[in-house]
Formats: structure tokens, C-alpha cells, sequence
């Protein structure tokens, strides 16, 4: 497929996120300048501009378009933002946090998705990513506290290891349930406490780890 062909396939994709409800202009912005089809694997590249989940191997999946946009749209990203995403899977997720914030801190537990991530996004010349092979329901101490986190796996319960590397006014955002339906919840670190507020109902692959599922 030609890359003027992907073009127009993304244009008409950012339409659909659009009709889906998402209006921050820096988010649909982000998916017009990262193309997807660079971060799946060939087999399934022709799927890349579905609004749909694509399976990228070992089980995994690159999340819904229109899912991924909410998630940035209720982050509520700054340039400035120290991020950590637990879960880089393709990498085309961690590639639209980039556009949107300072520094991307971003961990994966396998570590053929991390090599093939971090190819996609040194093609695109991307340099405020870091990324890191291990358990991401511990976060990442190293680069904390951050001001969002966010989580593309559905966990149990939320990882406490992720709420004490929230900076005040930190964001996490995170699927909690069961195995089969969790719900999108964002976490807010106030003066007050940690607040929480229920986004939407989603179904996510298992946050697998030492604060998650067990594998």
C-alpha cells in the first residue's frame, strides 16, 4: 500500500476519532503526525487505519484509535509532563504521548514488543522516549514522580507502587475489573487525597506483574 494511500486512510481515521466525541485539536494533531502503520507488524499493516484493536503477537494487542484518544484527551497533557505508560506494546501509543508531553517513561514486559517499539519510534526520530524491559506495575522509581500515568492493561486493583510515584496533581489512568470488562478510571493526587472518577467501560488484555494478574 503507498504511503499517499496510508495518508488518506489516517485523515479519514482522525474523522471518525472526531465523531467519537474527541475535540482537542493538540490530540487529533498527535494522530495526524505519527503514522500507525509504522508500528504494526507487516501482516496486518493493510488493519492500521481501522478504528479497531490489531493483534501485534504474543498475545497483545495495539488498542482501538478512538480508545487511545480518549485516554489522551483525559490525561489532559502538558509539553512540560514527566509520563509514565506501563504497557508500550507496538509503540504507536507511546509515540502519540510524545507529541503531547516533555518526557515519555514507558515499560514493557516483553521484550520483542520493547526491540520492535523502539525501532519504530528511533525511524521516526523521536528523542523523549525512554523505554525500559520489566514489570511496569512497579512504575519506574528512577524518573518518579511523574504528573500522568497510564496504564493500557486491565488490573485487579490499582497498582499502589503507580499511586506513590504520582507527582501532586498527578493523573492515572487505568482500566480496573476483572479479566473479561474492567472500567476506565482516572485517579487525581489532590491536597485532599487521591480522587477518582470513572471514564468509560472497557476490555483490556491482563496487567500482568507483581501488582497485576498473575501470568
Amino acid at each position: 500500500m503507498s504511503d499517499l494511500r496510508f495518508e488518506r486512510l489516517r485523515r479519514r481515521l482522525i474523522e471518525v476519532i472526531r465523531e467519537r466525541g474527541i475535540d482537542e485539536l493538540e490530540v487529533l494533531n498527535a494522530f495526524d503526525r505519527v503514522p500507525r502503520h509504522l508500528f504494526l507488524p507487516d501482516a496486518v499493516q493493510h488493519r492500521a487505519y481501522e478504528d479497531t484493536p490489531v493483534p501485534i503477537g504474543f498475545g497483545q494487542t495495539a488498542s482501538q484509535p478512538s480508545l487511545q484518544a480518549l485516554f489522551l484527551q483525559t490525561l489532559r497533557l502538558r509539553p512540560t509532563d514527566r509520563v509514565l505508560e506501563v504497557g508500550t506494546g507496538s509503540g504507536y501509543q507511546t509515540a502519540l504521548l510524545a507529541q503531547l508531553a516533555g518526557h515519555v517513561y514507558s515499560v514493557e514486559r516483553i521484550r520483542e514488543l520493547s526491540i520492535r517499539a523502539r525501532a519504530a519510534i528511533d525511524a521516526l526520530r523521536i528523542n523523549n522516549v525512554a523505554l525500559l524491559v520489566g514489570d511496569g506495575t512497579i512504575g519506574w522509581t528512577r524518573y518518579a514522580p511523574f504528573d500522568a500515568i497510564l496504564v493500557a492493561a486491565g488490573a485487579p486493583t490499582v497498582p499502589t507502587a503507580l499511586i506513590e510515584q504520582l507527582a501532586p496533581g498527578g493523573r492515572l489512568l487505568i482500566p480496573v475489573g476483572d479479566r473479561n470488562e474492567q472500567r476506565l478510571t482516572l485517579f487525581v493526587q489532590t491536597e485532599r487525597g487521591l480522587e477518582s472518577q470513572v471514564v468509560t467501560a472497557c476490555v483490556f488484555v491482563p496487567l500482568i506483574g507483581r501488582f497485576g494478574w498473575r501470568e
